[in-house]
């Protein structure tokens, strides 16, 4: 997308003859994240301000990663929800999280967890991998789902911290 705009934006710069219409042009179609004179916040996507759903930065989880709204949390609902988040921690799209990426998510012993293999970066299986296994540790009745009381217990929290 963003080469599709550069390129048409090439192609008016050869069409325009006035050296205000260049500004004009490029104030009218901000590059996706470019701050403008008008903006004030962050944009959207920006590492500053993540792309997020509305709900999921109201900080209930419930409201945030349940798709089916039966008031739990599936494994699958959390994986779906860790896969975008990876994706987020990963904007080079390299499937390698090394520990820049991950700071803040992962950090001293919950890096070296995640990275099996040691070698100092997590793919999307290994981060994957790990979250099931705190899925599994939040969910010590084994009923396959995460109720809020067990999110609001440390091994919830811990797996809650991988998917924001």
């Amino acid at each position: 997308m963003r080469m599709v705009r550069m390129m048409l934006a090439m192609g008016a710069l050869g069409l325009v003859q006035a050296g205000g219409a260049v500004e004009a042009l490029a104030q009218a179609n901000p590059a996706p994240g470019a701050a403008t004179p008008a903006q004030s916040t962050p944009a959207l996507g920006t590492p500053d301000m993540p792309r997020r759903r509305p709900e999921e930065a109201q900080g209930d989880p419930m409201l945030a990663f349940d798709v089916n709204k039966n008031g739990k949390l599936e494994l699958a609902e959390v994986k779906s929800a860790a896969a975008a988040r990876y994706d987020e921690l990963n904007p080079d799209l390299d499937d390698k999280l090394d520990r820049k990426e991950a700071l803040g998510v992962l950090q001293g012993t919950e890096f070296r967890a995640a990275d099996p293999d040691g070698n100092g970066t997590i793919n999307k299986a290994e981060y994957l991998a790990y979250v099931e296994r705190l899925f599994q540790r939040a969910n010590p009745d084994k009923d396959g789902s995460l109720e809020r009381a067990e999110l609001s217990k440390p091994a919830g929290k811990a797996l809650m911290r991988l998917l924001r």
